[in-house]
């Protein structure tokens, strides 16, 4: 198979486990996004796989041949690849031709310039070849480092958070045009990012490593937002308003109603995320929980609208508040009463603890439930 296969990868730093047994496949002309927290191992896989670390545990395969496992490790510069990194690490002292031109290997100087403008025209700075880095914006440098890594027709493209380093509207921008520029090359690229957003816009794949340096799902970008197989998974992709809760008769009572859990043990203590677009507000009544609006912000494209819970038994404002995303014009009076109801698409329960053998009992059971549709079922926010 054409692209990377990576086979259970493990990595330590002295005493520290940086990665556990993680794997990936990324065949040619696909986009995969390595994402997860800071100091999860995104960037340690990437370097391996480049051939900037040693390979400890594991095997790496580019175009079905091994350039690393525990006794081989083939150096940077045969591996076919090309790497982009956030400082994008162009050469001051040369051109902006000259910086394409130079890793281009075993063809006349004639041809390595042709191929140079060939890739600074694709990337729309052929007016530019003459110049220097320092006489470039940050857009335009994120340009060339691309041109030049393609340049040399790769066998695998690896970036390195490359839109970190520019302003929103420009990372937009240049999200859009890279992606571009990858889908005409066929290359297989993995990125890595921090950024979910940015994941789910240029992804094929999402390739999503827990702080444990474990691979804890893989999938379509619609898989992993619409179906989290992980709490941390669900987590990930902003604000969730968070409660815990009881399984009793194959469903679990929320704050927003009751939500099916048929694949939880009878007694089975839950956490419950909902993130904010899965609670629907309605400002003319209905059959939802009544709700009070305390703040409204416009982000542009939508509203983010934290609500109070107004028939909780306790007075902690800061237990019984949503967060909400609506997706049109919101401008209702902070004083307005409306209702909330919960869209179960948006809706992830995962087991908190194993269950116990006296939450058998109907009368525990009973005990239980109540406990936890009152004190227990309290809202926190997850950010």
């Amino acid at each position: 198979m054409k692209g990377l296969h990576v086979y259970g990868v493990s990595h330590f730093r002295g005493d520290k486990q940086i990665l556990d047994n993680a794997s990936l496949l990324v065949p040619a002309g696909e986009l995969s996004c390595l994402l997860g927290p800071s100091g999860c191992g995104k960037t340690t896989l990437l370097r391996l796989t480049a051939g900037l670390e040693r390979l400890q545990t594991g095997k790496i395969l580019i175009d079905d041949l091994v350039v690393a496992d525990e006794n081989l490790h083939v150096p940077t510069e045969l591996r076919g690849i090309g790497l982009m990194f956030q400082d994008y690490a162009l050469f001051p002292h040369l051109s902006i031709l000259d910086n394409v031109t130079f890793g281009i290997r075993g063809v006349s100087g004639t041809e390595a310039r042709r191929r140079a403008m060939e890739m600074l025209d694709q990337v729309s700075m052929t007016d530019h070849a003459s110049k220097h880095p320092h006489m470039l914006s940050g857009g335009q440098q994120q340009r060339v480092a691309l041109a030049r890594a393609l340049a040399p027709l790769p066998k695998l493209l690896l970036l390195d958070e490359p839109f970190s380093g520019l302003d929103a509207n420009m990372r937009e921008q240049i999200r859009e045009e890279t992606l571009s520029v990858l889908k005409q090359s066929g290359v297989a690229t993995v990125m890595v990012t921090h950024d979910p957003e940015e994941a789910m816009f240029m992804a094929d794949r999402i390739k999503i490593l827990g702080t444990n340096g474990r691979m804890l799902q893989t999938g379509r970008p619609h898989d992993i937002y619409f179906h989290p197989q992980h709490r941390l998974v669900a987590k990930m992709f902003g604000l969730m308003n968070r409660f815990e809760s009881v399984v009793d008769g194959g469903y679990v009572d929320t704050p927003l109603g009751r939500l099916r859990a048929p694949e939880f043990e009878e007694g089975q203590q839950v956490e419950v995320l909902v993130r904010p677009e899965g609670v629907l507000l309605v400002s003319d009544g209905g059959d939802g929980v009544p709700v009070e609006v305390q703040s409204t912000h416009l982000l542009g494209h939508d509203n983010i609208v934290r609500v109070r819970l107004t028939n909780d038994i306790e007075n902690d404002a800061n237990k019984n508040e949503l967060y909400v995303r609506v997706h049109h014009a919101f401008e209702p009076e902070l004083s307005r009463m409306i209702t909330a109801g919960v869209d179960s698409r948006y809706t992830f329960i995962y087991a908190l603890k194993k269950n116990r053998a006296e939450n058998t009992d109907p009368a525990i059971r009973a005990d239980r439930s109540k406990l936890h549709s009152s004190k227990s079922m309290r809202l926190e926010i997850e950010p």
